[in-house]
């Protein structure tokens, strides 16, 4: 290796890193979201401010000015009337730290891109899809507030479809950034393996896994059976796709998107562990191996996340770790995927 690709790959180093940083924070969001929903938080600041809203009330009196504006809310007159000011502050600090997250975020990407892009760090190539990664963000926050707006109205909750969009753009925009970082840590080589394409197939119906969980978690399926693995007395329970239209009964009705969640999550275990014994069968080098076994202990971790978050009746820190697990088995996914695609040794 001469000098200059020895300095252009100890520049692709370095850029990997912030943006698996990044990658790290945004994977913390992604649970602390998880968090202020579970707690009911998310409805607790009813003004999007997006400067100004960095600072929280400093004094007793904005405190309370803060606690007035949200009492003229539903999600105050329907579900937590009587709260004192204390409760309400519990609740707020939730979202705000939320909220103070992304803007960070946003700083810790923006601030390091232009520095990188002016001393001509970045590979080529990569500067449009970092600009993309900005762009998304941004999007993101426009989205979170859309999202709380739908609970800021006569029912005091959240859409389900706006809340299983802004995790789904989350998980999207980390699922970018790690294959970006992963792209300038490993480049392409020869010896694309046989069942790259079939490891592509994986993430995407990963994704969607994920995304039929924010369906549970808007509409709060995950409290209609606290059974596995039967649903109350039966697999397939009583009521499925029983709304007019039917199809409807996918997105709305607590016992078809729990059956639903659960049974992608059955087709996923499984498809999991037959690729894993397709790719050992076909051969893998070491790192292609390590990815593989990263996978299948994924998607086991996650599995027992999900039956005991069922069984207890969804704790808080079961459900915010059955998120989490959700997102690092799409990471092993999309690390095996890259290895297998690329060709690394």
């Amino acid at each position: 290796m001469t000098l200059t690709q020895r300095k252009h790959a100890d520049h692709d180093r370095q850029v990997a890193a912030w943006l698996l940083l990044c990658a790290a924070v945004i994977f913390g969001m992604i649970i602390l979201g998880g968090v202020t929903r579970l707690t009911n938080s998310g409805l607790s600041m009813v003004e999007w401010k997006p400067l100004m809203g960095a600072i929280p009330p400093l004094s007793e009196e904005a405190w309370q000015a803060t606690f007035d504006k949200y009492k003229q809310f539903p999600e105050y007159q329907k579900v937590n009337r009587g709260m004192d000011l204390h409760g309400f502050k519990s609740i707020f600090m939730f979202e705000y730290l939320h909220r103070l997250l992304g803007r960070m975020i946003g700083v810790l990407f923006f601030l390091p891109m232009v520095f990188f892009a002016m001393r001509g760090w970045v590979r080529p190539g990569v500067m449009p899809q970092l600009w993309g990664l900005f762009a998304l963000g941004a999007l993101q926050g426009l989205l979170g507030w859309y999202m709380v707006k739908s609970g800021l109205v006569d029912n005091p909750r959240v859409s389900q479809y706006r809340l299983t969009a802004h995790l789904g753009l989350a998980v999207l925009i980390y699922a970018f950034m790690l294959w970006v970082a992963m792209g300038l840590l490993a480049p392409a080589r020869s010896g694309r393996h046989p069942l790259a394409g079939k490891a592509l197939g994986l993430v995407v119906l990963i994704y969607l896994m994920i995304l039929s969980g924010g369906l549970v978690a808007g509409t709060r399926a995950g409290f209609a059976f606290s059974t596995w693995p039967l649903m109350g007395t039966s697999f397939i329970p009583p009521g499925l796709y029983a709304t007019d239209p039917a199809w409807l009964a996918a997105f709305d009705d607590i016992t078809t998107v729990q059956f639903n969640h659960r049974i992608f999550a059955y087709v996923i275990f499984a498809l999991v562990h037959l690729f894993a014994w397709r790719a050992w069968r076909r051969g893998l080098n070491g790192r292609q191996a390590l990815a593989t076994g990263l996978l299948l202990a994924a998607v086991w971790v996650q599995a027992g996340l999900g039956i005991s978050t069922l069984l207890l009746h969804v704790p808080v820190s079961l459900a915010a770790a059955h998120q989490g697990g959700a997102v690092l088995l799409l990471s092993a996914v999309l690390f095996a995927a890259h290895t297998l695609r690329h060709g690394e040794g």
